[in-house]
């Protein structure tokens, strides 16, 4: 059996078995989530909390200011930040911002593929983002949330780390990056939802982490899903991009394919992921 398969045979006997190593949610993002989550917290114990994190810290301030959130008046201070941002959005903000230390390895090879991993889910998050801030525009009575939306496409392909975590046992398939990426394609919703759970998320992740893939899993209603697929088919991350974005154009998601060549969508593109630089 090659190395190959036997990693794969690992994988899924693990997955059966319930005993494959998830990965854990950075202690920060959990401790923001649970404030969040208390119906008493305020603005400035959220401010506290974020403030135990200084890098965080920094980046909610740099969020506040940016033009992602379209404002002329600087904030200085990470209670500043937290007020401007709200309490609603801070709490998947940060979550998604303590999302890059779970793509790290000790292993050269590992952690250059895990960097080329998030470098390629930072261009499908902005792509995505700016997709949905047009949709939104056109149809301004929906409830989809921008930064649901943003949290959602960073979780989408975190199967994939388990598998990347438990190949990192076995150098040699690091040489063929593509059995490695047939793996995480095949794997990783399955084990993405597995970890959404663990982690308490909503069903709202726990579907885009399974169902993302299957392009045959498709929702009545416009959904964080077609911005994902937009953004993945724009990144040159999914099989035949040309049929998902004409998909996305009968669903109404875009209205056309000239919004995502727009001097506009580049713009809103390139602020979405300055957040995350």
């Amino acid at each position: 059996m090659s190395t190959q398969n036997a990693l794969l045979t690992i994988l899924v006997e693990k997955i059966n078995n319930d005993t494959l190593v998830l990965p854990t949610l950075p202690a920060i993002a959990l401790k923001v989530r649970k404030a969040a989550d208390d119906p008493n917290v305020n603005l400035h114990h959220m401010a506290d909390v974020v403030g135990q994190d200084p890098s965080l810290s920094a980046r909610m301030v740099k969020i506040a200011n940016s033009a992602y959130l379209g404002r002329a008046v600087k904030v200085t201070s990470t209670a500043q930040a937290v007020t401007r941002i709200g309490l609603s959005q801070v709490k998947n903000i940060a979550t998604a911002l303590a999302m890059e230390q779970l793509f790290v390895s000790k292993n050269e090879i590992v952690k250059a593929y895990m960097a080329n991993k998030w470098s390629s889910t930072i261009n499908m998050v902005g792509n995505a983002m700016a997709t949905m801030v047009l949709y939104k525009k056109r149809n301004k009575d929906n409830s989809l949330s921008i930064d649901t939306m943003t949290l959602c496409g960073l979780v989408a392909d975190i199967g994939g780390l388990p598998v990347l975590t438990e190949a990192e046992r076995h150098d040699s398939v690091f040489a063929n990056p593509t059995f490695l990426d047939v793996a995480i394609e095949k794997l990783s919703g399955r084990i993405g939802g597995s970890i959404m759970r663990e982690w308490q998320f909503n069903e709202i992740f726990i579907d885009v982490a399974e169902q993302w893939r299957d392009n045959d899993y498709v929702n009545p209603k416009v959904s964080y899903i077609d911005f994902i697929r937009v953004g993945a088919a724009l990144t040159g991350g999914v099989d035949e991009p040309e049929d998902v974005l004409a998909k996305a154009i009968e669903r109404g998601v875009l209205a056309d394919i000239s919004d995502v060549q727009s001097d506009e969508f580049i713009e809103l593109r390139d602020n979405a992921k300055a957040i995350f630089a």
